[in-house]
């Protein structure tokens, strides 16, 4: 069938991405499910740092690439030997599919799936190959998802089906940004009650940690940035907030804190910031040759610890619901995270404010365009 989508045609162009365009929407060709797979027309998609970064070059990826990881939409065609979802259905897309049966799988979502990884860095779906082509030539798949279209082919375990009641552009969201910023919290930050919970960079992950950690009500919640807008967004939300300099000017600490920020500087606000007995959960995607300076004394002498967290450490099928129905209860309000709604067309302007710091989620509503 044909769809349109948003194809990165070359990563590292200059901004702004408004005049050099590394993002092309154009006519594709997507091939029917196969077995295990799905056709989802989709309603609404995120955009994240992470397509950022592949935007920008600091995470590489083949090209062309039909881009977008963060997406929800409605159930259109079933593959072969799918039998437990339905057509109409409403599912929010996961970039990290888990086959269930690796041993990475049976870590109760610590570590990711090995097979959805090796997936998604040969940029195909978890049963193999690609189903995207533009004329003759291949379109790479991103992160089993390539949700920035109209349309997509994504692998059964790729989807987790929501209920009707559930907004898209929440549902959207819940299957990056609250994914991973609540399972940084919940899952690997694990705090007790009356901890002190702290975040280091407010960007979608960050503001979703944030809220997360708001709607455990377990102790002060503490929102770090450097960027004024991102501090106001946390003190609004119910958090109390610091810049960088204010934190360590005043020493002010936690037990848990969390890195959702993906550099350097960052992480080090971070470890600095933990209380002695405390924890340090990296949950930002740096680059790959991104260094950090700590001193491991710090650790040893203040029985610190510092754990990584992808994807929240989260098991998808389990923990977006658990998120779904926080929002239903009104104590995890999603759509805090949402600063605009946009059309496809507006994707490569939307980079830009993504990378000024100007927007926590833009999301793509498809009936706009």
């Amino acid at each position: 069938m044909k769809i349109k989508g948003a194809v990165l045609e070359h990563s590292g162009l200059p901004r702004p991405y408004a005049e050099s365009r590394p993002l092309v929407i154009e006519e594709l060709d997507l091939d029917p499910p196969g077995p295990g797979e799905v056709l989802v027309r989709i309603e609404a998609a995120g955009i994240c740092h992470s397509d950022l970064s592949v935007v920008g070059g600091n995470r590489r990826r083949p090209v062309p690439l039909l881009l977008g990881h963060e997406a929800a939409g409605r159930i259109q065609r079933l593959g072969p030997a799918v039998d437990d979802v339905a057509i109409g259905q409403r599912v929010v897309m996961t970039f990290l599919p888990r086959c269930g049966s690796c041993t990475s799988c049976d870590t109760n979502g610590r570590l990711p799936c090995s097979a959805g990884s090796a997936a998604n860095n040969e940029a195909a779906l978890l049963g193999g190959g690609t189903r995207l082509r533009r004329g003759g030539t291949v379109v790479n798949h991103h992160l089993g998802v390539s949700g920035f279209a109209t349309h997509a082919v994504v692998n059964r375990r790729s989807v987790v089906p929501l209920d009707d009641d559930v907004p898209a552009d929440v549902a959207a969201v819940l299957g990056c940004a609250v994914l991973t910023g609540g399972g940084a919290v919940i899952n690997a930050g694990r705090p007790r009650p009356g901890d002190a919970v702290m975040i280091v960079g407010l960007g979608g992950v960050g503001m979703a940690a944030l809220l997360t950690a708001l709607a455990l009500g377990n102790g002060e919640v503490i929102g770090v940035d450097a960027l004024p807008d991102k501090l106001d967004h946390a003190r609004a939300a119910g958090a109390t907030a610091y810049s960088p300099q204010q934190a360590a000017e005043f020493n002010i600490t936690a037990p848990l804190v969390v890195e959702a920020a993906g550099n350097a500087r960052a992480f080090e606000t971070a470890v600095a910031a933990t209380a002695p007995g405390g924890t340090t959960v990296t949950v930002g995607l740096p680059g790959p040759e991104t260094r950090a300076a700590i001193a491991p004394l710090d650790l040893v002498s203040g029985a610190r610890t510092i754990t990584g967290s992808y994807l929240g450490s989260a098991v998808p099928e389990r923990d977006i619901p658990l998120y779904a129905q926080m929002w239903r209860e009104g104590v995890l309000p999603v759509e805090r995270l949402i600063t605009s709604r946009i059309r496809l067309s507006d994707i490569n302007s939307a980079m830009d404010r993504l990378a000024d710091g100007e927007a926590v989620r833009q999301i793509v509503i498809f009936d706009r365009d």
